[in-house]
C-alpha cells in the first residue's frame, strides 16, 4: 500500500499535473528576473549615459548567472541538458546549416525592418547609444566575448528553456515559437518598434529551427552572426 502510493505520488511529480504546476513555477519566477530590466530597454535610449566596457562586463555575468540558473533548475529536477538543445550531435553540419540559414534571414529580416519604418513603426531618434557602441581595441575584443556569451546564453533561455517549459502550456510548435520570440523581443525597446517587431521576427524563426532541429547549435550561430555584425562590425561601417 505505502510502496503503491509512493510510486503514484513519483509519477504525479514526474510527468502529472503536479509536475506541470512546479514546471510553471519555476518558469514564472525565471521571468520575474528577467522581464524587469527587459522591459526598461523601451527606455534606456532616452539616457545612454553608460559607457560600452562596463554594459559589456555586466550584461556577461548577468547572462552567465542566469544560465547558471537554468543549470540548476535541470539538476533539480534531474532533467540533462539535452532537454534545452544542449547536443553537438552533427554539430559540423549545424553550424554550416546556421551560416547557410542567416543570409536569407538577414536580408529578410532587413527588408521587414525597412517596410516597418516607411509604414510610420518608430526607429531610434538618435544613433546607438553609448553601451551599444566600441571605441577602441580593447572594446572590439570585449564585443567578440560579449557576442559570443549572448548568443550562447539568449538561446539557451529564450529557445532551450522557455520552450521547454512553455510546453506545458502549449503543443503546437508554432505558438511555442510565437511566446518565446515576443518575451524575446522584450529586451530590444531601445530599438524602436519597428526595432522590436523585427527582432521578434528574427526569434521566431530561431525558435522554429530549433523545434525542427531539436538542437540549440544552428540558432547559436545564427544570433551570434546578427550581433557580430550589428555591435563589432557595425562601428566600422
Amino acid at each position: 500500500m505505502n510502496l503503491t502510493s509512493a510510486t503514484t505520488h513519483a509519477d504525479k511529480g514526474i510527468g502529472g499535473e503536479l509536475g506541470r504546476k512546479g514546471e510553471l513555477l519555476e518558469v514564472s519566477v525565471f521571468l520575474l528576473l528577467i522581464l524587469p530590466s527587459m522591459l526598461l530597454s523601451f527606455f534606456v535610449f532616452k539616457q545612454g549615459t553608460l559607457g560600452f566596457a562596463i554594459t559589456a562586463v555586466a550584461t556577461i555575468f548577468r547572462d552567465f548567472g542566469l544560465l547558471a540558473l537554468i543549470l540548476f533548475f535541470l539538476w533539480r529536477n534531474g532533467e540533462r541538458v539535452i532537454r534545452i538543445g544542449w547536443t553537438f550531435h552533427r554539430g559540423w553540419k549545424e553550424i554550416a546549416l546556421g551560416i547557410g540559414l542567416f543570409i536569407p534571414l538577414y536580408v529578410s529580416a532587413s527588408f521587414l525592418e525597412e517596410i516597418l519604418q516607411q509604414a510610420g513603426f518608430s526607429v531610434p531618434s538618435t544613433p546607438l547609444p553609448a553601451f551599444a557602441t566600441t571605441r577602441s581595441v580593447g572594446e572590439l575584443v570585449l564585443a567578440l566575448i560579449l557576442v559570443i556569451v549572448i548568443a550562447l546564453v539568449e538561446e539557451t533561455i529564450f529557445r532551450g528553456y522557455l520552450i521547454l517549459r512553455f510546453k506545458a502550456l502549449a503543443e503546437s510548435p508554432i505558438l511555442l515559437a510565437l511566446i518565446s520570440a515576443v518575451i524575446f523581443s522584450l529586451g530590444h525597446g531601445y530599438e524602436g518598434t519597428a526595432g522590436v517587431i523585427t527582432v521578434g521576427y528574427m526569434g521566431f524563426i530561431f525558435a522554429l529551427i530549433y523545434l525542427w532541429r531539436q538542437s540549440l547549435v544552428a540558432p547559436i550561430v545564427m544570433h551570434f552572426l546578427q550581433d557580430f555584425i550589428g555591435i563589432v562590425l557595425a562601428p566600422f561601417l
